[in-house]
């Protein structure tokens, strides 16, 4: 399968803050990659190469899935992976509000 991708700050992943839902802590076996890291010192996308090299770093050339908190900052992902020349890019919409307002498991720390 494709992988599932976490896309908000580190703090929240790991669930150390969580200011907006019920619960702090990530999907479980979701990896953490903060929307920020796709940009340069300018604030601008990385290049094409360098987005590509991140992707596929992250197991997703060929496709992902990407949530936040509530959807938004997820779409950046979308676009850098359009930047990349990559397919297949999936947004969980309703993302960590969605899932930590039901009965399912939640992971905290640094690992997926």
């Amino acid at each position: 399968g494709v992988p599932l991708i976490d896309a908000r700050l580190g703090e929240r992943y790991r669930g150390e803050k969580e200011p907006i839902d019920p619960k702090a802590g990530h999907i479980p076996g979701a990896l953490s990659a903060p929307f920020v890291e796709n940009l340069d010192a300018d604030r601008r996308f990385k290049s094409p190469d360098a987005l590509r090299r991140r992707y596929e770093e992250l197991g997703a050339a060929e496709g992902a899935v990407f949530y936040c908190g509530s959807g938004v900052n997820a779409t950046h992902h979308i676009l850098a992976m359009e930047i990349a020349g990559l397919p297949n890019a999936l947004l969980y919409a309703g993302s960590w509000s969605d899932w930590s307002s039901r009965d399912a498991p939640v992971a905290t720390g640094s690992e997926p």
